[in-house]
């Protein structure tokens, strides 16, 4: 980078003040290609994300992540605390394909895919800019006195964020205790439901803290991803990217005259006009190198490629682009490190589709009764073995009886001979296995026990049978 960006680079962040307060950043109304194309992809994800726990397949919630019930549905899969290593390998894939994402691209998933950029720029910003006006008209207001127009534009702008803070709240709390439960709740005497009613202006006090207040200080200082971004980019990464070989030349950037010739006067093609800070979600200068706070809005880009074209100048002076590319005129390359993380992710992915063709629907569980060996009954030989049935189907199943498999034997339920396991339920009780001593080759045997609903095989499972060593 050029001696001119090195000698302006900040040595702090642009939220905080000389005396270390927070300062308010008012970002000027974005406008250009890349915004719209945000805005696109931003309502689309928007409508996902309000949808997911509203959606139903198999009559499984689409996204659902109750953890006091440690209840769990991803993709409309519904996952069991016995299938939680499913749920730890889902979130490894995650983790690992982010940061395939960003090795290659940057920090591109913040400025497009984030949900807490998405609801900051796309909808209170655009909401601020709608009641306030633009970056001008924000600061005048701020430095206003509380007079009438400032109190109405407020008390607008908090009440609306209010509500919408409100619906998001209602909607995160979806995801955690079901959309179903949440809307016999909305519909019930809020006093029988206190602590969903804490929980749900909890909920609403942090949205509201963050986007009134907060904001892109979340990307700054709360997101650990904007630290893990540090040590995964390189030279070879694809990030919004200021072309100082273009913007300072021989003689650095300086203001636009049109009577003048740069080419002769060695003089870059950034005019110095400041207006990719001034839009900056983050109060960023982008010319000064990939920073931390960068999310990759692209913000810059179009307000750059709109001076640019202004005044005659190309476009590009600010764009997607790697730090290879813009100083060695290197093209993109998929490098050892993005092919090791590649690797990584298809045999992570590999993996997850075989355990779920393994899983069950119905999984049962079968164990010797703590504390206790056998019981001579005659010639027979009697275990006490505890059993759990979890069924994971939107089903009901209402004669669920065991069988044995392979060997000869009474096997009996303690209180009842058949039993009921509703859907996304469990059952669980007692039961004996009585075996002749002469059928048992070993002190311990292996048993197989096939569970049925009515005639039908639902399952099968394994445990040990104890017997003494040696008979009379």
């Amino acid at each position: 980078m050029s001696k001119i960006a090195n000698e302006a680079f900040r040595d702090s962040i642009g939220t905080i003040d000389n005396e270390g307060k927070r300062k308010f950043i008012y970002p000027k109304k974005p406008s250009g290609k890349f915004y719209d194309y945000r805005k696109w992809v931003s309502y689309f994800l928007l409508l996902i994300l309000i949808a997911n726990p509203f959606l139903k397949v198999n009559g499984n919630q689409f996204m659902m992540f109750n953890i006091l019930e440690r209840r769990f549905n991803i993709f409309g899969f519904p996952f069991w605390p016995q299938d939680f290593y499913l749920v730890v390998l889902f979130m490894i894939i995650g983790v690992v394909f982010i940061i395939l994402f960003t090795v290659i691209f940057g920090r591109i998933f913040c400025g497009w895919i984030c949900p807490q950029t998405i609801f900051l720029e796309m909808v209170f910003r655009r909401i601020e800019y709608w009641i306030e006006g633009d970056r001008g008209a924000q600061m005048r207001l701020a430095k206003q006195e509380w007079n009438t127009e400032k109190i109405r534009k407020k008390t607008l702008k908090w009440t609306v964020f209010l509500m919408i803070s409100f619906g998001i709240a209602n909607v995160f709390l979806a995801y955690l205790i079901g959309s179903d439960n949440l809307i016999e709740i909305i519909g019930d005497n809020p006093a029988h439901h206190l602590k969903t009613l804490i929980s749900l202006l909890i909920f609403t006090g942090i949205f509201y803290f963050i986007f009134v207040w907060f904001r892109e200080q979340v990307c700054i200082i709360a997101c650990p991803y904007g630290r893990l971004q540090g040590v995964l980019l390189d030279n070879k990464s694809i990030n919004v990217a200021y072309d100082f070989v273009r913007g300072e030349k021989e003689a650095g950037r300086a203001k636009f005259n049109k009577k003048e010739d740069r080419d002769l006067s060695g003089k870059g093609d950034c005019i110095d006009c400041r207006q990719c800070v001034n839009v900056c979600p983050t109060g960023i200068d982008i010319r000064n190198g990939t920073q931390l706070e960068c999310v990759n809005c692209t913000a810059c880009i179009d307000e750059c490629d709109t001076i640019m074209e202004s005044v005659g100048y190309p476009k590009g002076l600010i764009r997607y682009a790697s730090e290879d590319e813009i100083e060695k005129k290197a093209a993109f390359k998929f490098t050892a490190r993005m092919k090791g993380y590649t690797a990584v992710l298809v045999i992570l992915i590999g993996m997850l589709v075989g355990l779920l063709f393994l899983r069950t629907d119905v999984e049962a569980l079968i164990l010797r009764l703590p504390g206790q060996l056998y019981q001579h009954k005659g010639e027979n030989i009697s275990n006490v073995f505890t059993y759990k049935i979890i069924n994971k189907t939107n089903n009901d199943f209402n004669a669920i009886h065991f069988k044995l498999k392979g060997i000869k034997g009474d096997l009996k339920l303690v209180g009842k001979q058949s039993l009921k396991v509703p859907k996304q339920g469990m059952s669980s009780g007692t039961l004996f296995v009585e075996i002749n001593k002469y059928l048992l080759e070993s002190d311990k045997t292996k048993l197989k026990i096939e569970v049925f609903d009515g005639d039908k095989k639902i399952e099968s499972t394994t445990t040990s049978f104890l017997s003494p060593r040696t008979f009379d």
